[in-house]
């Protein structure tokens, strides 16, 4: 008799409550979160931004808010200096939304995501080499567009660290006597970056691996 009426009365609690038992207390318009997202980035709590556009976006896909809080969530990453977040961010929405007006945007953020992590001269430039490939993408897609014309210093700065990594590299091959392996490196700086501060050095040491070839090819 004890467990009937208990049941009667959980029932009865269930249906008074209606369906708050499976509502949030967060649950908030589109409109607010979106206003949330954007006052939280511009305050720089890039988490707390990211948190309410993620629930702009679940709790509203079809919003007219959700696209932005895609693209915010990709800044957001960028603040926080989350490099390959941001990347992904990016990218999905330029494959989501390839005619948005803020493409030329986001490809300019990708490159940035990129050229923001390069390292010294002695290090693997892949992320130079990913930074130089967005932008020149970037201005042969949008070449009128103003982020074009913010690319040009990011450019030279890939293109010189870039032919500074090709003298390093040949460098440290010509010093352990591999003299091919090095004369290879310095012809690419100077047929790839003949203008960046470091191509007469290359062709001093061009010659000297020559020579260097030559003399162990006459001992052979």
């Amino acid at each position: 008799m004890r467990k009937s009426v208990f049941s009667v009365f959980l029932v009865s609690l269930i249906l008074l409550s209606g369906c708050s038992w499976f509502q949030t207390v967060e649950d908030k318009p589109a409109q607010e979160l979106a206003s949330d997202g954007m006052e939280a980035l511009k305050a720089g709590r890039y988490e707390e931004a990211i948190s309410s556009f993620e629930k702009l976006k679940d709790w509203y896909p079809f919003s007219k808010f959700a696209i932005v809080a895609e693209l915010k969530i990709a800044d957001a990453y960028y603040r926080l200096q989350d490099y390959d977040e941001a990347v992904f961010a990016y990218e999905s929405f330029e494959n989501l939304h390839p005619r948005n007006e803020a493409i030329p945007y986001v490809i300019y953020q990708i490159g940035r995501c990129y050229f923001d992590r390069i390292d010294s001269v002695d290090r693997d430039q892949g992320s130079s080499r990913k930074a130089l490939e967005t932008f020149r993408r970037l201005n042969s897609q949008f070449p009128d567009n103003p982020f074009a014309n913010k690319i040009g210093d990011h450019i030279n700065r890939c293109l010189k660290t870039l032919a500074g990594h090709e003298l390093y590299v040949g460098l440290y091959y010509y010093k352990t006597k591999h003299y091919k392996a090095a004369l290879n490196r310095f012809k690419t700086v100077i047929s790839q970056y003949p203008d960046f501060g470091v191509h007469r050095k290359a062709i001093f040491y061009v010659a000297r691996c020559e020579e260097k070839l030559k003399s162990q090819e006459k001992e052979e």
